[in-house]
């Protein structure tokens, strides 16, 4: 049996953290938005989509 060490240690798990942090953000924008639902595209913006994959100052059509 294993017991977890005394002293307040915390282990941060960074992934899960993110993943929470994009849910709050989708839903802060669906809750401003003025249609039933968000748009592929505005979900795209609000995860921030295409900065993942395009440097801003480049187009993606581009090649």
């Amino acid at each position: 049996m294993s017991v977890a060490p005394v002293g307040g240690t915390a282990v941060h798990d960074h992934v899960a953290l993110a993943e929470i942090e994009l849910c709050g953000e989708l839903i802060i924008a669906a809750s401003a938005a003025d249609e039933d639902r968000l748009s592929a595209d505005r979900i795209d913006e609000v995860l921030r989509v295409a900065e993942e994959w395009w440097p801003r100052d480049e187009d993606p059509g581009e090649s």
